[in-house]
């Protein structure tokens, strides 16, 4: 067959293929598939694309791409099919005319000619493997089959068939089964074959549960567009596409190739048809829906915890009545063009629908900037500004590794191209030097605060807020570090300085105030804090609002404040009304929500209603797996301290389950990093402190760290989350011996869970001591005390309970002559 002039060269890189599929049938998908081509093809296309429509029970994809309304046009009726697969096959269409350089040949073949032919040649053609099957699709022509499916753009068609008055009966003689036998690899190698010579090779795929399908989610693609709507079986059909083509790549070793779904809500009219999201999110009577299911698909199918739906389905909801208006002559090619313009996004090379599309849009233009500055040793300003947004991005979404590379990268640029005084070039030291503070990376945070103080100072003044921020920082740092009187004098001279030069009110003043409170509450001095933190808080009120985000984090900080002094009805009074402003703002699953949550049970526990908290511990543990992934450290804490409270409930058998499951975690991913096995992170030991708290007091870190710093966001850093600042050699060796305190009371809280009660009793003795020391942290002395005291009443051994209760005593008392001390006017 003549190859009707079209010749097309091989790619530098090969493209990819997608298939589109939709259980109910094949409008919306048609018009989907439509609507993306000529997204992909149009502009500065770098290479052509190509549509197939596999389906060929309802071929009806070359419509979107038919002669104008005067030109003779006819082809098959499109199916339509609202609530079950396709019929079996169409009526015999008439002969169609072709689109654009063909549109003159009315016996034009297609898809199902070309299998004719291959199904021909492999009678006639010796081989196997591989080398069969590029033996017959070279010998076929398979360029002979295409056909431009637009006069303006590199867009080519490979329509369904020939309709002339066979064609009903030949698509229901090919036999997929038969070709798969014949020639294995025939599928794949055709595909791999479009993809040398198309930058996007996008599928058509029959509806329902097929041969073909197999073939086109299977074989075929590299990703999987599923399509789904409100009807009944429409999101199960995805499922078990999806699941069945990933159980046969990873069974057959010539198949193991990727496979990534993306999958597309279409209802009647879009988000609006589901102005309560239950559809989306799901509820009490109906079960989750469609959002938390195709996480958790994903989420097992590739074993990638950190899943998380929520952009993608903002932005890509498609309405059906748009879909329907694109097809035919006549037909709105505008309808969808916004629709298939974020589709684009996604699909580029190394995107994935779980990311956001701000991280999408800004990874391409990290790679654009790349290319532009390809021929430069120095780099672009371009390029690190795109960094430092995508650092902050990562550092956001707690994806520390991944930020800390971005903004060392940006900022290694800025100091090339601008000097370590500019502007942009301070702002991403600021950044950067937040993100190490945060992330517990003390002696590179104080050098790069050092170089911040020092650069603000030379160029925007000692009194200026930038240069104020800088030292405010810098003191939380030296703070962490166990410099704790240097840094209270340097945070004392920067809030002097700061109310007489900008005023008491000014934000750098509060902001500045703020890192004070929390440099105190790692000194322990509560009280201290509590007095500055409120002065705070009255002062944003006035100023910002009482729902302002920076009033909600003040008031979430006294609030614990509150809660660790003892005040337990007032903090979660506070924290209550804290939370719902979140809620009301922000969202379910914002970072601000979440930390209030969190806080909120902290002080459900202290009053013991365990109840409560266990109600948010497990659903913080879900939301923390969804978008931080299942080993984050944040997940693991969570998940320690759900252990915790079953155990506090009696529930000893689930919680010691629980923990076993977060031990194997973190081991797998130590051996996944290289670790050794005894090697664990630098937050090991407050995150097993952290986790082996009872909840009976409030821990002095999580009051300290709970919270992002208002200097950091002063900076123009959005900082979420904890804190966890291992610190100076005196700090370091305190984390260390509550992290073996902690492990020694998760090993204690096993003996008792498992009755061992010999064990459990010699353990409990050995531990007396180290839980009453008062350098033990209150968490892990509640947590210890509780524990040893179940032991002695198991025992029956009322002497050492009654001796045990004595020494806690003793402890109190010394405790509070200490503080009588400290404080004379207490003695009054």
């Amino acid at each position: 067959m003549d190859q009707q002039g079209i010749s097309l060269q091989p790619l530098a890189m090969p493209g990819a293929v997608t298939s589109f599929y939709a259980y109910e049938g094949g409008a919306a998908r048609n018009a989907v598939l439509a609507a993306l081509a000529l997204q992909l093809a149009g502009g500065d296309a770098e290479a052509p694309v190509l549509v197939i429509d596999w389906d060929l029970e309802a071929p009806a994809l070359h419509r979107h791409f038919a002669a104008p309304a005067d030109e003779p046009f006819a082809g098959p009726p499109v199916a339509l099919h609202g609530a079950g697969p396709a019929p079996a096959h169409p009526a015999a269409p008439p002969v169609a005319h072709a689109a654009g350089d063909d549109a003159d040949d009315p016996a034009r073949p297609g898809l199902l000619e070309f299998f004719e032919a291959c199904r021909a040649r492999l009678r006639n053609t010796a081989g196997r493997g591989e080398e069969l099957a590029d033996r017959v699709i070279d010998g076929v022509g398979w360029q002979a089959y295409l056909e431009r499916a637009d006069g303006r753009r590199p867009l080519y068609l490979l329509r369904a068939g020939r309709f002339d008055d066979s064609y009903a009966e030949r698509a229901g003689r090919l036999d997929y089964a038969a070709l798969f036998d014949a020639c294995p690899a025939l599928f794949r190698r055709f595909a791999a074959r479009l993809a040398q010579h198309f930058g996007h090779v996008l599928v058509a795929t029959a509806a329902g549960r097929s041969a073909a399908v197999s073939v086109c989610s299977t074989l075929v693609p590299d990703r999987l567009v599923g399509l789904f709507t409100p009807a009944p079986g429409s999101i199960e059909g995805i499922e078990g596409v999806l699941r069945r083509a990933i159980d046969y790549r990873c069974t057959h070793e010539e198949e193991q190739r990727p496979l990534l779904l993306y999958p597309l809500a279409c209802s009647a009219d879009g988000a609006r048809s589901d102005p309560h999201a239950r559809w989306r999110r799901g509820d009490a009577r109906q079960g989750p829906g469609y959002q938390p299911r195709f996480e958790a698909l994903l989420r097992a199918s590739y074993g990638w915890s950190r899943v998380n739906l929520d952009s993608w389905f903002d932005e890509t909801q498609l309405a059906l009545a748009d879909a329907l208006s694109t097809a035919g002559p006549a037909g709105d090619r505008r309808a969808l063009a916004r629709h298939a313009a974020l589709l684009a996004e996604w699909l580029a090379p190394g995107r994935f629908p779980w990311q956001s599309l701000a991280e999408v849009r800004l990874r391409a233009a990290v790679a654009q900037a790349r290319r532009q500055a390809s021929g430069d040793e120095i780099g672009s300003p371009s390029l690190a500004e795109h960094l430092g947004r995508l650092g902050e991005l990562c550092r956001r979404e707690r994806r520390r590794d991944e930020a800390r590379a971005c903004l060392e990268e940006s900022l290694a640029l800025r100091e090339r191209l601008l000097g370590d005084d500019h502007a942009a070039t301070r702002q991403g030291r600021a950044a950067l030097a937040a993100l190490l503070l945060d992330g517990g990376a003390l002696p590179e945070a104080r050098r790069h605060y050092d170089l911040l103080v020092q650069s603000c100072a030379r160029k925007a003044g000692l009194e200026a807020p930038e240069t104020l921020a800088a030292r405010s920082q810098l003191a939380r740092v030296l703070a962490a570090l166990g410099e704790g009187e240097r840094a209270l004098a340097l945070h004392e001279q920067v809030v002097s300085t700061s109310e007489r030069a900008l005023g008491a009110e000014h934000p750098c003043t509060l902001d500045c105030l703020e890192d004070l409170a929390h440099s105190l509450v790692q000194q322990r001095e509560f009280g201290r804090a509590r007095i500055v933190v409120e002065r705070v808080l009255d002062a944003r009120r006035r100023r910002q609002g009482s729902e302002h985000a920076d009033t909600l984090r003040c008031g979430q900080r006294l609030a614990l404040l509150l809660g660790e002094t003892g005040e337990l009805g007032n903090a979660r009074r506070m924290l209550e009304s804290v939370l719902r402003a979140y809620e009301r703002h922000d969202g379910l699953d914002a970072a601000g929500t979440l930390s209030a949550r969190e806080a909120l049970a902290e002080i459900l526990a202290a009053q013991g209603d365990l109840a409560a908290v266990r109600s948010i511990q497990e659903s913080l543990a879900r939301t923390r797996e969804r978008h931080l992934g299942a080993g984050h450290p944040e997940t693991l804490n969570m998940q320690l301290r759900l252990a915790s409270t079953l155990g506090q409930q009696g529930e000893a058998e689930a919680a010691r389950r629980l923990r076993e499951q977060v031990a194997e975690l973190r081991q797998h991913l130590r051996e996944v990093e290289g670790a050794p096995p005894d090697a664990a992170p630098a937050q090991a030991g407050q995150m097993r402190a952290q986790a082996g708290a009872s909840g009976a007091s409030l821990s002095p870190d999580y009051v300290a760290h709970g919270m992002p710093s208002s200097s950091t966001a002063a900076n123009g850093i959005a900082a979420h989350g904890h804190h966890e600042l291992p610190a100076s050699r005196e700090h370091a060796e305190t984390s260390q011996a509550a992290d073996n305190l902690g492990h020694k009371l998760t090993e204690l809280q096993n003996l008792i869970d498992s009755r061992s009660p010999e064990e459990a009793r010699a353990l409990a003795d050995s531990l007396r001591t180290s839980v009453l020391k008062p350098s033990a942290s209150h968490p892990l002395r509640r947590r210890g005390a509780a524990m040893i005291k179940q032991v002695y009443l198991q025992e029956g051994d009322k002497d050492a309970l009654l001796s045990f209760t004595q020494d806690e005593v003793s402890l109190l008392e010394g405790a509070l002559i200490e503080a009588a001390r400290d404080n004379p006017m207490t003695m009054r």
